[in-house]
């Protein structure tokens, strides 16, 4: 009986198709048990190029077919169908939430592009369902309720339907998305119906997006799955079939059809893992691989374990935020056909445009007449076999040849170093047909390495791919420790990946991370993969879903890619001029009914850049209230904001905001707590409010005065301003307890959302009030809304920090031009200039995050960023270390102080709360909380002084100072002279 050994690995690219016949027992080997590759244009149909790659690769070798224990594919026709937005490839979806009384203010695909939302988004409904972050239940199922909102999915005509419910990857013991979607298949049995734990992980929303994009292209995989099984099984192997994964694992073709989501980005993974094995016996740590094609170069760290670093938080997929497991790749516009022009001062600048597939056509070595990268290249080495190097010197290239050298390594030390986690030098590994671009040499870089074969990289790593079993989890750790819960969680991952074919004994844990959930005692989240070889022995004939008929099995993707084609012609319109923006930025001016600012769209987006800016690290990110409010403001409810200076002195001003840990905010998507807390609380005070204000501006909290305000059931103005004109951990540290000794703020109410109430009528101070709702909260779901008891007009106007509204505002039209005017590397001064100017605020520091740690006491997550100096140029991307120095930035929750650390180690404390502490993302202006700090992020630092109302006074110092957070050593410097807010209505409204 022929031995199985040989792997075949496939890279179905838009433009190449990339094949590669290896023996993995030979991989020691100087040839790496390379026995034949292939590189071929892409054809129409998929099928077709595949074919035509593995006939070239038998032809040329001679092998068995019976010899190859495995095919292995790559592609990106799955996410370019969404790219696209191709009707022909992408089928109408329902979505059943199961989630109780939460989320029904951010329904399915708020967030979504217009025409990707219309395309897509066919129908949604809320049902009975969901569990809390602890495993409990928010509601049971109700059998009754899916089957009639079956029925009516089956009415529409809808195919493809969604079951998405709250903390469902935690669900293991009732297992509400698996008996709804039974029920769902029961009503519909021809239904395609995906649930979302099978998908993403935690992160609701985002979730419930990727499971929808999957399960709208479901059809469309079949089919072309269907093709490359059935162009292999046209030559005569009949071995298991696999697609690879965007994390550079495995799945069998047959789960591939189910989750083809998660192949949207195996390219560059593929890549990457393709590097990893060609170097095999030369690095054994991580390594940076610089991927060069024709337009782009991708940059990603391939760390020691062989498998890329993962993108943090969420990734966006045509607009579309998700959670699925995505590689961090960085792309910058430098290829072979990047086009080379001559500046007036001498210098070049390359890219990011490219002659792309047309270099045969234009490039001057082959006789066009476009200078592209290729050329310099040619030019400087004479053994590159590529066109006619004399066509080159004869136009004149050689006197900018040294231009186009520094340029081309200057773009690749700054990509690679934004790509870094340390300052340390790392192994860079250039792969991919642009490598020859690229200098043996980089700054940076402990080795520079162009391996053999790197032309094919990508159909290598599809080859070496393997099995991997990933627990994504929230544990308790009251009874166990921290790496005891671990080692468990660790073998249920090991078990897993067993479970979907990998050979048990070769199985290890590669990934592990522990996050402490704030304000919730004894609780963390951890996240394990493990991964393995495949196992050829279990069950091979049945691991094999290559179809009968394969002839049938071309056609139809023929068929396909018919009406694709008519579907692209059918929908070239001018869209594109939509997302434009239609209006001047700078002339821009807000509605006003008398001095009561009506907020529009623009408004909004502007407040919520601001407000998380202002939140200093902490508060949460306002993205999904944002979503709240756009919705209600869609359907016709007002937002106002009044000037605190318009409060009438018998006014009874309401306030109200979340309380709990951002990661149930995540996912149990608000529903009516916030509201309810608010009517419980006037019903039982029997007064009505006349405005209401944000506890704090800083955050997600930032929005919630303008959601109530905008209600249908309150319908009052919000007052431009807060009680802490920033984020700050816990609700006594607040301006009117600055002022009033005696609590201020009773009665208070919070509100789970789920039918449980509580009363805080009588206290001592405001701290033993914010004491008793903390210690409520993990009984409640770890996150309620807050009803504070109104202050009147007259205090509000003392108390007040005032214009925070309009200081978001402001400061989110920064960022808004700044992005507009492509000057992104001036945000900090833009923003500067809206919070008082250089007297107000400065740059406290420029650099990259080299250093995080985190640790969870009293329900805060407590923690220290560490940022290096380093040199930003006019592009955002970060050049050489400009100094020895370090920034060193305590947090609890939101940023505490910023601590300027020399070579020598001396500590110098440069800012402090309760001066705000803001840290941007350079790339893009955003602020970034302190659960997004990871390594390698470019960042600017941004100090604000903090409003006189915490400033002027011992008291207030002693609660939002360092005090405040048990720095008793530290005393309080303003960084410069605090200048109150300009008010958008004063500036703004008719006189």
């Amino acid at each position: 009986m022929t031995q199985r050994n040989l792997r075949i690995g496939i890279d179905v690219g838009g433009t190449n198709t990339d094949g590669v016949i290896l023996d993995p027992t030979r991989s020691s080997e100087p040839d790496r048990g390379i026995i034949a590759w292939h590189k071929a244009s892409t054809t129409a149909n998929p099928s077709l190029g595949i074919n035509n790659a593995l006939t070239a690769m038998f032809n040329s070798s001679q092998i068995d077919p019976k010899e190859v224990a495995s095919v292995t594919i790559g592609t990106t026709h799955f996410i370019n169908a969404v790219v696209e937005q191709d009707e022909a490839r992408l089928a109408k979806v329902a979505v059943v939430r199961l989630c109780g009384p939460f989320s029904r203010g951010v329904p399915p695909c708020v967030d979504w592009p217009k025409k990707l939302r219309e395309l897509l988004c066919a129908y949604f409904c809320f049902v009975d369902g969901g569990l809390e972050v602890d495993g409990s239940l928010i509601s049971e199922i109700n059998e009754e309720q899916i089957r009639k909102e079956a029925e009516v999915i089956k009415e529409k005509g809808i195919r493809s339907v969604v079951v998405n419910g709250v903390f469902s990857p935690v669900d293991v013991l009732y297992q509400q998305e698996e008996k709804a979607a039974a029920i769902i298949k029961q009503v519909i049995p021809e239904a395609d119906v995906v649930v979302s734990k099978d998908v993403a992980n935690l992160g609701f929303l985002e979730r419930e997006n990727a499971a929808i994009l999957n399960a709208s292209i479901l059809p469309f995989a079949r089919k072309t799955i269907d093709s490359f099984q059935s162009a292999i099984s046209r030559l005569s192997l009949q071995c298991p079939v696999f697609i690879t994964q965007n994390d550079g694992t495995i799945l069998l073709a047959s789960a591939a059809s189910k989750l083809p989501i998660r192949t949207f980005s195996s390219g560059p993974t593929n890549s990457m893992r393709g590097a990893a094995f060609l170097t095999q016996n030369e690095i054994k740590e991580a390594m940076m691989v610089v991927d060069i094609g024709g337009t782009t170069t991708d940059v990603g760290l391939l760390l020691a374990n062989g498998f890329p670093r993962q993108a943090a938080a969420f990734s966006e997929v045509s607009g579309v935020r998700t959670n699925f497991s995505y590689p961090d790749v960085r792309s910058i516009g430098l290829g072979g056909g990047s086009i080379v022009r001559p500046r007036a001062d001498g210098s070049l600048t390359i890219g990011p445009d490219s002659v792309g597939y047309q270099l045969p056509e234009k490039a001057v070595v082959f006789g066009g007449q476009v200078h592209t990268a290729t050329d310099y290249t040619v030019l400087g080495n004479e053994k590159l076999e590529i066109g006619d190097r004399s066509l080159v010197v004869k136009a004149g290239l050689e006197k900018n040849f040294s231009g186009f050298q520094a340029v081309v390594k200057k773009m690749l030390e700054r990509a690679i170093d934004t790509m870094k986690t340390s300052a340390d030098d790392i192994p860079v590994l250039l792969v991919g047909g642009g490598a020859v671009i690229a200098p043996n040499e980089l700054t940076g870089a402990s080795k520079v390495v162009k391996p053999e074969f790197s032309g094919v990289a990508n159909a290598i790593g599809a080859a070496t791919a393997r099995v991997s079993g990933v627990v994504d989890t929230v544990e308790s750790t009251e009874s166990k420790s921290a790496s005891h819960v671990m080692e468990e969680v660790s073998k249920r991952a090991i078990k897993k990946a067993v479970d979907n074919g990998a050979k048990a004994d070769t199985v290890q844990v590669v990934e592990m991370d522990h996050l402490p959930l704030q304000y919730i005692a004894n609780k963390s989240r951890f996240i394990i993969k493990a991964v393995g070889d495949f196992d050829f022995s279990r069950n091979v004939r049945d691991q094999s879903t290559i179809p009968p008929s394969s002839e049938a099995a071309i056609d139809d993707m023929e068929e396909y890619q018919k009406k694709s084609s008519e579907s692209k012609q059918n929908n070239i319109s001018n869209d594109e001029s939509s997302n434009l923006p239609d209006f001047d930025i700078q002339t821009y001016k807000p509605k006003f009914e008398g001095r009561e600012w009506i907020i529009s769209d623009t408004d909004l987006q502007w407040i919520t850049i601001g407000c998380y800016i202002l939140g200093t690290g902490g508060g949460g990110s306002p993205y999904q209230y944002m979503l709240r409010l756009r919705e209600l403001m869609r359907k016709g409810s007002v937002v106002r904001v009044i000037s605190p200076d318009d409060l009438k002195d018998e006014d009874l001003v309401a306030c109200g905001g979340g309380k709990g840990s951002p990661t149930v905010g995540s996912e149990k998507l608000a529903g009516d707590e916030m509201m309810e807390a608010q009517t419980e609380l006037y019903k039982y005070m029997g007064v009505k409010p006349d405005a209401v204000i944000a506890l704090e501006i800083g955050g997600g909290n930032g929005l919630q005065g303008l959601i109530l305000g905008g209600s249908s059931n309150m319908n009052i103005p919000c007052v431009d301003g807060d009680w802490m004109g920033r984020a700050y951990p816990v609700a006594w540290q607040t301006t009117p307890v600055v002022f009033e000794t005696k609590p201020v703020f009773l009665p208070s109410t919070i509100c789970d959302g789920n039918g449980n109430v509580m009363f805080m009528t009588k206290a001592r101070s405001e701290l033993m009030v914010e004491r008793a709702f903390r210690a409520a909260l993990s009984q409640m779901g770890s996150h309620v809304g807050c009803a504070k008891g109104p202050i009147t007009g007259a205090n509000t106007k003392s108390w007040v920090v005032e214009h925070t509204i309009s200081l978001s505002w402001r400061i989110g039209r920064a960022v808004a031009l700044s992005r507009s005017l492509n000057s992104i590397d001036t945000v900090a001064e833009s923003i500067i200039n809206e919070v008082g100017g250089e007297e107000s605020a400065k740059v406290l520091w420029k650099g990259k995050i080299t250093g995080v740690e985190r640790t969870l006491r009293m329900g805060h997550v407590y923690g220290e960023v560490i940022i290096e100096n380093v040199d930003m140029t006019g592009t955002g991307d970060p050049g050489d270390i400009a100094t020895g120095k370090k920034l060193k930035i305590p947090f609890k929750n939101e940023n505490i102080l910023t601590i300027e650390v020399s070579e020598d180690g001396h500590e110098e404390i440069i800012a402090s709360v309760p001066d705000l502490i803001c840290v941007i993302d350079a790339q893009n202006g955003e602020a970034i909380g302190t659960p997004e700090y990871r390594y390698g992020l470019l960042v600017i630092v941004l100090g604000i002084t903090a409003s006189e109302k915490w400033t002027s006074t011992a008291r207030g110092l002693e609660i939002g100072g360092p005090k405040g957070f048990g720095m008793d050593d530290v005393v309080y410097k303003p960084i410069g002279v605090f200048k109150k807010p300009i008010s958008v209505i004063d500036e703004y409204a008719p006189k």
